[in-house]
């Protein structure tokens, strides 16, 4: 009876430990100093302290900047590494016992791109294709000019963006990828201005059976 109650017992540490391992914070605190050159592990574990004691998680980054983790739940963490970057990292099951850590990095310079990487929970990074198969591309984002509009200030417009630069914001709540597009913010105001009444709402992906997949 001892024998099999010290069994389960071991089997419940291995659980909770195995639970702690994969959560957000966790991760995030053993992330390889190689892969955050901006915050030491001391500013990422004084981040989680400040947050956990509803202080205001604040500090001072190795370049001597400020930066501030402004979220942090279970499985998301978004940090605003400086006036012009921010980062977010989220946990996604890829089955019931394994997870992924999906990061997100936007620089805004003004106007905002982000960047998209994909790694074990112990940071061995993963091939992105494999969990984002499909980025979005200008098509998606700019409609078909109708008979009725000025086809040349919309051809004009459309020359303008040459660029794809879109900024991409994991959500804290549930497991969508929203990309929204952010090459007019870099266009020539009157161009923008063209463009703007032919420009899609941002599209949105959900993390289904392992992978993002657009709505």
């Amino acid at each position: 009876m001892i024998r099999k109650m010290s069994i389960l017992l071991f089997w419940i540490f291995a659980g909770v430990v195995a639970s702690q391992a994969q959560e957000a914070k966790t991760c995030f605190v053993n992330m390889p100093d190689s892969l955050s050159p901006l915050l030491s592990s001391v500013n990422r574990a004084d981040f989680i302290d400040f947050l956990e004691s509803k202080m205001k998680a604040e500090v001072t980054n190795n370049f001597g900047g400020k930066s501030e983790m402004t979220e942090l739940t279970a499985d998301y963490i978004r940090v605003k590494m400086s006036k012009q970057s921010s980062w977010q990292m989220k946990l996604l099951s890829v089955n019931d016992s394994t997870k992924v850590i999906c990061t997100v990095s936007t620089v805004c310079a003004p106007a905002c791109d982000s960047h998209i990487n994909f790694y074990t929970t112990d940071w061995k990074e993963l091939a992105s294709s494999s969990y984002l198969p499909a980025l979005p591309v200008i098509n998606d984002f700019i409609a078909e000019a109708p008979d009725t509009a000025d086809v040349y200030g919309y051809q004009e417009a459309c020359l303008q963006a040459d660029m794809l630069l879109m900024k991409a914001d994991l959500s804290a709540k549930d497991s969508r990828l929203t990309f929204t597009f952010t090459t007019p913010d870099y266009m020539e105001k009157e161009a923008a201005e063209k463009l703007k009444p032919f420009l899609r709402r941002p599209m949105a992906y959900v993390w289904k059976e392992g992978r993002f997949v657009a709505l």
